[in-house]
């Protein structure tokens, strides 16, 4: 029976749902204490009483109208959010994608950047400098390399992110619609790229708003709707009542 590296058990996250007080500022501050319970209990649900596993060396993926609590998902996961309500066991390293330039310090150039996103991840700077001639390779973005990340493209950014990841000796990835950022040569070789992860038995967890990919690369899929878990299963059969659901 396979591990289990990531388990959700009845997670829920939610948000305050402050109130407009428009130019009523003065009732606000008289009547504080019942105006303060009144913004404790509104609250915006972003995931309702989710629960899921993810096993060592499984390609999961997670799809879903905007808004429905993917990404929140792929937040919690990494660390970057906590849950309202539930438990969250991760047990293996993570390397995030989550948006294009994370954890990149503008002011640092690319190749700086590599160095601070590839101790940041828990390697030595010595197997960073080992990985960086393959790193800067693969991004293709040539001379931009030694250019403040302020100024590249989201494009540009998202190559380098991806690279970075990529070339770390990452054990879970989460990819949060990075492939669907630059030209279609390097989406295909971001492909590649997972396709060797898989057959390598690293553990991916990929959110997209491509039925399609999510249905060829991943193993299992995950329907979230409304905030909640609708399906989960083989990725051609959650797929398919996605789309039906789409039209």
């Amino acid at each position: 029976m396979s591990e289990p590296v990531i388990v959700f058990l009845g997670v829920s996250k939610s948000y305050p749902l402050y109130h407009h007080m428009g130019g009523n500022l003065k009732h606000f501050l008289f009547n504080l204490p019942n105006a303060l319970k009144l913004m404790s209990k509104s609250r915006f649900s972003v995931l309702e009483d989710i629960s899921f596993s993810v096993n060592r060396g499984e390609t999961f993926g997670i799809i879903g109208r905007n808004g429905a609590g993917k990404s929140t998902t792929l937040g919690l996961i990494a660390g970057v959010l906590k849950p309202s309500k539930g438990s969250i066991e991760v047990r293996e390293r993570v390397s995030p994608l989550l948006e294009l330039g994370s954890g990149f310090h503008p002011e640092l150039t690319g190749r700086e950047n590599i160095e601070l996103n590839g101790v940041l991840l828990g390697l030595s700077r010595a197997e960073v400098l080992d990985k960086m001639d393959d790193i800067i390779s693969f991004s293709e973005i040539g001379e931009y390399i030694d250019q403040p990340i302020r100024t590249y493209s989201s494009g540009t950014m998202a190559r380098l992110g991806f690279s970075v990841v990529a070339h770390l000796d990452p054990k879970l990835m989460l990819i949060d619609e990075v492939l669907a950022v630059g030209d279609l040569a390097f989406q295909d070789k971001c492909m590649k790229k997972m396709q060797n992860f898989k057959e390598n038995h690293v553990t991916m967890v990929l959110v997209s708003h491509s039925p399609e990919t999510v249905e060829t690369v991943c193993d299992r899929v995950m329907w979230i709707d409304n905030h909640r878990v609708r399906m989960l299963g083989e990725p051609k059969e959650v797929v398919a009542a996605f789309k039906e659901a789409m039209h």
